[in-house]
């Protein structure tokens, strides 16, 4: 089955434009699809997150988010992969597998699967490439005031009042029939 539907809007596109800075990764690349290690088990992938690593963000920032949105799924307000929440500026790097343990307090929100951590790309059976966009939320506060039952969406809001810059690699993953 092929959805029939137009592409939707890169989401950083639609809200107040912030500086960037850079973003790398060992393991995705921007335009370029995902290894089945960053997929969900459910199209047979690993469900691991890719590495990230970033710098050359605002001096003034007090901390981090690290968000991963499919904004192609066929949900009408996209799909949350993974929000980990109030990193120090201590961490600047992500192994591959991250969780948020040791992680100076940090936490992740549930994501769409409804689980705490990264959900891997699962985009539907025969459907176009997704991007999926990894992005990493430089903050003017050291803590974004949610809790772990935050919805992803509810981080979102409150990140559009404290993001200072942004980083984003924006890999694709297809599911082939």
């Amino acid at each position: 089955m092929t959805l029939e539907r137009p592409i939707a809007p890169d989401p950083y596109e639609l809200l107040p434009t912030v500086p960037s800075f850079t973003l790398t990764s060992d393991d995705v690349r921007n335009g370029e699809p995902m290894d089945a290690t960053y997929a969900h088990p459910s199209v047979g992938g690993d469900d691991l997150s890719p590495h990230l690593a970033w710098s050359g963000f605002p001096a003034e920032t007090k901390g981090f988010v690290v968000t991963c949105f499919d904004p192609d799924a066929p949900t009408g307000s996209g799909f949350w992969h993974w929000v980990l929440v109030n990193l120090p500026t201590s961490v600047t790097e992500l192994p591959r597998g991250a969780s948020s343990d040791g992680l100076g307090g940090a936490f992740t929100v549930r994501n769409d699967y409804s689980q705490r951590g990264y959900g891997g790309a699962a985009p539907p059976p025969g459907d176009h490439p997704h991007r999926y966009l990894f992005a990493v939320h430089a903050l003017d506060v050291e803590r974004l005031d949610v809790t772990p039952d935050a919805s992803p969406a509810y981080v979102g809001f409150n990140l559009a009042f404290h993001t200072l810059a942004r980083a984003v690699i924006r890999p694709t993953h297809q599911v082939t029939q």
